[in-house]
């Protein structure tokens, strides 16, 4: 019966979610402005990303779908995800490594020209995170292909991830 009145009392109420706050969009301009600046410096174009799952929860997924969605739109600064590793200079990589996905992983880095980043997303993504010393997990994405940048954080937040990609852009990496 408490759930019950749990639940009406909600109803009552209202929802308890916070309001979503405006966005700020001279901090928005200028960031796009500073991430196209780098990325022209660095490659000479904007930076295509091609995300991977090496076999986690699809909660970092979650969170990279919505820095391609209406809210952070990914593409005002520059960046866009791709579907091929060849045209690709960031290989964005979620979850721990399986052993499934291990040879999977390294051909698309093999696949990737130069120059190119690899970056670990999540706890699982660096170090194997709650799936460490499984018998199916090879361990983080260090374990197949170098790793240049770590998001933290399970799942990380899209403000974390587009931060930690303005960061490799930009140069400071590591």
């Amino acid at each position: 019966m408490t759930a019950w009145k749990e639940m009406l009392g909600t109803l009552w109420r209202g929802p308890a979610a916070r309001p979503v706050l405006p966005p700020d969009d001279d901090a928005a301009r200028a960031f796009a402005v500073r991430l196209e600046a780098a990325s022209q410096r660095q490659l000479g174009r904007s930076l295509a990303i091609r995300a991977v799952n090496a076999g986690g929860c699809n909660g970092c997924e979650l969170e990279l779908r919505m820095l391609a969605g209406a809210v952070y739109d990914l593409e005002r600064f520059g960046l866009r995800f791709v579907a091929s590793p060849r045209h690709a200079d960031v290989l964005l990589v979620t979850g721990p490594v399986t052993r499934t996905m291990h040879g999977a992983l390294v051909r698309t880095w093999q696949a990737m020209p130069e120059p190119k980043w690899v970056v670990a997303v999540g706890d699982c993504g660096i170090d194997g995170g709650v799936f460490k010393g499984s018998y199916a997990v090879s361990g983080g994405v260090d374990a197949a292909v170098p790793v240049d940048l770590v998001i933290r954080g399970c799942p990380p937040t899209p403000v974390q991830m587009l931060d930690g990609l303005r960061t490799l852009v930009e140069g400071n990496a590591k």
